[in-house]
Order: structure tokens, then C-alpha cells, then sequence
């Protein structure tokens, strides 16, 4: 399909977007291929549109667009389906271009996504929503020396996704090279203190009548971190529903609907804790998460008896209201 396709009797002209230049690339095609599989075709007709690793536009045969080449591509869909994580689309660059063109966008607006995929501004919007997070520095090229050993720390980009980057340091010899490896990733890095507890996860969809479904938890087992090579590789132990108390499962809800509404979250987002003695402590806000069937989010919609092409039906919804 190349964009010529007229939309059948009835049915809505869907531009699913994948891609993208960024390390999350391959993980974007993925999901994007997958929503573009699994949209109802009585409902849809898909068209598949990718950004390269280069950042630029291709149609569904490979052909380049150019920039006013997608948005004319795009124009020509009722809605678009953005399914890039990380950085050039989940951080609100494609829901800018949608809002700019008058294009319905499937999940959040640009100011969300900007916002949650920066680490350090969504734990300063936390805290002020009165969501807990972890005690923390943020380090630049320029404040790195002058940061001190005291105890084991995770150390972050402020704006990576997947965990690429990320370096749980148990000893102070280790902590320059984290350092290195996360500034790879940008110049500004989080050093956080070791939070104990349970990792959590917990997703919640925005409907078009404006309320807030949220599904049950699901909790990733291991030890250490839950890495690119784990959460890729085939090895992660995804439970869900995670055996947690009703009490603990409000309290994860509550924090999670609580940091949605205050990012402006729209559509999807999966919104990650470790659940500690003391409750839920913020770990990150995805606005994009990832979107194959197996992905953690679709995972706990069908745990909740939503099935994956009923979810991204209702994501299509969201958008279009």
C-alpha cells in the first residue's frame, strides 16, 4: 500500500508510522508492524509509513517522501497511528507534526510525550502530583567530576529508552564508565539512589468518553536490571497479574492515573514502579509503549479481557473523539 489506496465502504484510512532515528528503531518496525497487522480490516485500511534511521520519510514500497511528501501522505488518512518509541516520535515530535498539519494522532500530544521522555522533568512533575520518586542528581559532562562515590546507584540518561544506557553501580570504580556509556546517549544522565522493591508496571488507557481504564498490574521478576537484552532477548518473567494485595494494587493505580493526568497523557501509557514497603516509587512514564501483542501493556489489557485488536480499536477512538 503506497498511499493511492482509497479507503473501502465505511472504513477509516489509518497512516501507521514505525521506524525512526533512534536506537529503538528495530523495536519501532515491530510494533508498528504488528498494529498494522492487527487493525480490524472491517474497520480499516492501513497505511504502513516508516521514518528511516537516517530520519527520513518512506512509503510502504520504500520510496522516499520528503517531508512535504509525508505530510501530504499523511493528510490523506483520517488519523495516524504513530507507533515510534523514543526519541523523534514518542517524545511529541510526530504528535507536533500531526497538530500542526490538523491530523487526529493516536496517543498523547506533543507536551506529554516532551515531557515524559525527559526522566528528570517527569520526576519533578511527580513529585509535585505527590507521586514518589527516587532521590537523585542530575549530571552533565561538566558536573561529572565533581560527583562523589557514597553508595550503590543507578545511573541513567535523562532521555533514552529501553533501558539503553542504563548501569546499576555496586562499586565506585564503576561509576566513571556508566557514566561514559550513559552520555553516549545525551548530555544530561540521572544518578539515582538503589530503590528496593518490586517492579511494577501499570497501564492505563484513555477511552472517548474521558475516563481512565487501567488494567492490572503485571511484575517483571529477575534480578538486576530489566535491560534492552532482557526485555528483548526472549528471557523476561513477566507475571501478570502480579500478586499484590488490593491495598497495593489502589495504591499503584492511584499513582498512575495521578502522574497520567498530570503529564496530559492521551491513549496509551504504561506507567513503571517498584513497589517498596513504603508504596509506589515512580520509575518512568512511557507514552508510547511498546505495541506488539506480547508487549507488557497489551499483555495486561488482555489480562483484563481486552483483546489486542479490541485495545488499538480503542486507541484509534481516543484519537478521533
Amino acid at each position: 500500500m503506497n498511499g493511492t489506496t482509497l479507503s473501502g465502504p465505511g472504513r477509516l484510512r489509518v497512516a501507521v508510522v514505525g521506524g525512526g532515528a533512534n536506537s529503538e528503531h528495530d523495536v519501532s518496525l515491530a510494533s508498528a508492524a504488528a498494529v498494522a497487522a492487527a487493525l480490524p480490516r472491517s474497520s480499516y485500511d492501513v497505511v504502513p509509513v516508516t521514518v528511516t534511521r537516517c530520519g527520513g520519510w518512506q512509503d510502504h514500497g520504500g520510496r522516499p517522501l520528503g517531508v512535504l511528501g509525508a505530510v501530504a501522505l499523511l493528510s490523506s488518512c483520517d488519523v495516524v497511528f504513530p507507533a515510534v518509541h523514543g526519541s523523534g516520535g514518542e517524545d511529541g515530535t510526530i504528535a507536533a507534526l500531526c497538530e500542526l498539519a490538523g491530523l487526529p494522532c493516536v496517543g498523547s500530544p506533543a507536551p506529554a510525550g516532551a515531557t515524559a521522555m525527559d526522566k528528570h522533568l517527569t520526576k519533578l512533575v511527580a513529585v509535585a502530583a505527590g507521586v514518589r520518586v527516587a532521590a537523585g542528581r542530575l549530571v552533565t559532562p561538566s558536573t561529572a567530576p565533581d560527583l562523589a562515590w557514597t553508595d550503590p546507584v543507578v545511573v541513567k540518561p535523562v532521555a533514552a529508552g529501553s533501558s539503553q544506557g542504563v548501569s546499576l553501580v555496586e562499586h565506585a570504580a564503576d561509576l566513571e564508565p556508566a557514566l561514559k556509556e550513559a552520555f553516549l546517549h545525551g548530555e544530561r544522565v540521572l544518578v539515582e539512589e538503589v530503590v528496593h522493591g518490586r517492579e511494577i508496571d501499570v497501564a492505563v488507557l484513555g477511552t472517548a468518553d474521558g475516563e481512565r481504564v487501567v488494567a492490572p498490574a503485571l511484575e517483571i521478576v529477575g534480578p538486576g536490571i530489566f535491560d534492552y537484552a532482557t526485555k528483548y532477548g526472549g528471557a523476561a518473567d513477566l507475571r501478570v497479574p502480579a500478586q499484590i494485595t488490593r491495598d497495593e494494587e489502589d495504591q499503584l493505580s492511584a499513582a498512575a492515573v495521578r502522574m497520567y493526568d498530570a503529564l496530559g497523557c492521551r491513549g496509551l501509557a504504561r506507567i513503571d514502579f517498584f513497589l517498596t514497603t513504603d508504596g509506589p516509587v515512580l520509575l518512568e512514564v512511557n507514552t508510547m509503549p511498546g505495541l506488539t501483542e506480547h508487549s507488557q501493556a497489551p499483555r495486561m489489557f488482555a489480562a483484563a479481557g481486552i483483546a489486542y485488536p479490541e485495545l488499538l480499536d480503542r486507541m484509534v477512538a481516543d484519537a478521533l473523539r
